[in-house]
């Protein structure tokens, strides 16, 4: 019986199932209303997508995506405002930035932990990463990738699927193809982040609704 679990055990990291690093340090801030940080966690669980790559028994990546839209970004704001108690017209503020900004760019979150750090180039010219957004449309490479730096409560508290050695980083991608066409056309249920280089490829599944 130990054998065939162990085997089991085995095969589901050799086929990619999905899992994260163990958790370190403190628990990721939560909302005092537990209702609102149920909410929370299920919007971020649609809109968000976690895999690994691995090479034989060695992990080169974890990796966990989140994609802003406009549904999204008004949550993590109302959140924001939660913990940080701000008044309501800041609130109204970054509400208005958000839905500016959603309008001009397809945005994600992306947290990424390497356990060798020559591979966490991802904002570099020369990364050995390529990052593509695929869609029913066709597929677009980002056109701004910004270090958001490592991982600490602050980040924790909006993606908490993040921890202790854990990178953040804000990649967009244009909301037009080179054709005229969305990026993302109306109706699409789901979108695809990928991200591939020489030591392998995630391919990372959201909600686009």
């Amino acid at each position: 019986m130990k054998k065939l679990l162990a085997t089991g055990a085995l095969l589901g990291i050799l086929s990619g199932c999905s899992s994260l690093p163990p958790a370190v340090g403190e628990q990721a801030p939560t909302l005092h209303d537990e209702g609102a940080e149920e909410a929370y966690r299920a919007l971020l669980d649609k809109y968000s997508a976690n895999q690994e790559i691995y090479d034989g028994f060695d992990t080169r990546l974890f990796a966990g995506v989140t994609l802003q839209t406009q549904t999204f970004r008004e949550a993590r704001v109302r959140r924001q405002a939660a913990f940080q108690v701000l008044p309501p017209p800041k609130v109204e503020q970054l509400l208005a930035e958000e839905r500016t900004e959603a309008g001009q760019v397809h945005e994600f979150f992306l947290g990424v932990h390497v356990n060798d750090y020559r591979y966490l180039d991802f904002d570099f010219k020369r990364s050995i990463w390529r990052m593509a957004l695929v869609t029913p449309a066709g597929e677009v490479t980002p056109v701004r990738i910004r270090r958001l730096g490592r991982a600490d409560l602050e980040m924790r508290a909006y993606y908490p699927y993040t921890s202790v050695f854990w990178v953040g980083y804000e990649v967009q991608f244009p909301t037009v193809m080179s054709s005229g066409q969305p990026v993302i056309p109306a109706g699409t249920e789901q979108v695809t982040f990928r991200l591939a280089s020489s030591l392998g490829k995630a391919e990372l599944k959201v909600s686009a609704q």
